[in-house]
């Protein structure tokens, strides 16, 4: 999704159209470094590994975007060479660091590109953390859920009039008037269904949950219709983030067995 993933244009998407021949002249591999206005704190052990203003993110063909931070923002201290090191071709040979905060230490946690190759964004004075080795993370005084959001990446959740019929193993499982549409950068469009328009009964927790930055946290249910558990294929945000509000209290549908008929 985004910049660099999915159908963004520095993805070289099968969709969409320039009015130049970018592909030219821009690398297999793209690179898209800038900076973001937002406070970035992280922070392990109750203490505050690095506090900056001044983060970067980096977009890199087929990855997510990562947060490269100031090196003079990090807490003194905390960060020790590491022996390891790693080659990009893109960006050069990155340096790692441990971290140790109050005698608990991350083997790896870090690492910078101290010279990077020509062509490469300007990384050398920056560090990049691994998010999972810090117990929090916070974009000004909000905690960060998944990874970093990339602001190129847009979520649009319209309330709808058509008319939304899910097919599970060939039974309805719903049917509704009042559908939400959610739109997002790079996936196909999904719509999600009023409870109240779920069929009684054929709705199961899972206990599975997936967390997307932009939407919030999903829980999963499985659908049990024609004497047959269709595993997860169902899902909703029962507390959606701001950009998806509007799917609060609703139910969306996919994988194995499923068919969603969507008609004006």
């Amino acid at each position: 999704m985004s910049l660099t993933r999915g159908t963004g244009p520095l993805a070289r998407p099968s969709a969409g159209r320039l009015n130049a021949d970018l592909w030219s002249v821009a690398p297999a591999h793209a690179l898209y470094l800038h900076p973001v206005q937002e406070r970035v704190r992280g922070v392990l052990g109750g203490r505050t590994v690095v506090d900056t203003t001044g983060a970067s993110l980096l977009h890199e063909t087929g990855l997510l975007p990562r947060w490269y931070l100031p090196a003079d923002d990090v807490a003194p201290g905390l960060l020790s060479p590491s022996a390891t090191r790693t080659t990009c071709p893109f960006k050069g040979e990155a340096s790692y660091w441990h971290l140790e905060v109050d005698g608990s230490r991350v083997e790896d946690a870090a690492w910078s590109y101290p010279d990077p190759v020509d062509g490469c964004p300007p990384l050398a004075g920056l560090v990049s953390f691994h998010l999972e080795g810090l117990d929090t993370w916070y974009v000004e005084d909000e905690e960060l859920l998944g990874h970093p959001r990339d602001p190129f990446h847009r979520v649009d959740a319209r309330r709808s009039s058509r008319h939304v019929v899910v097919r599970v193993g060939g039974e309805v499982v719903a049917e509704t008037r009042s559908p939400v549409a959610v739109f997002e950068t790079g996936l196909p469009t999904r719509w999600y269904v009023p409870e109240e328009d779920v069929r009684d009964g054929v709705l199961t927790p899972s206990g599975a949950t997936t967390v997307c930055p932009y939407k919030g946290v999903a829980t999963y249910e499985h659908v049990a219709v024609g004497g047959r558990r269709y595993d997860d294929v169902a899902w909703c945000y029962r507390e959606p983030l701001l950009e998806a509000l509007p799917v609060a209290g609703h139910r969306s549908f996919d994988g194995e067995g499923v068919r969603v008929e969507v008609t004006t």
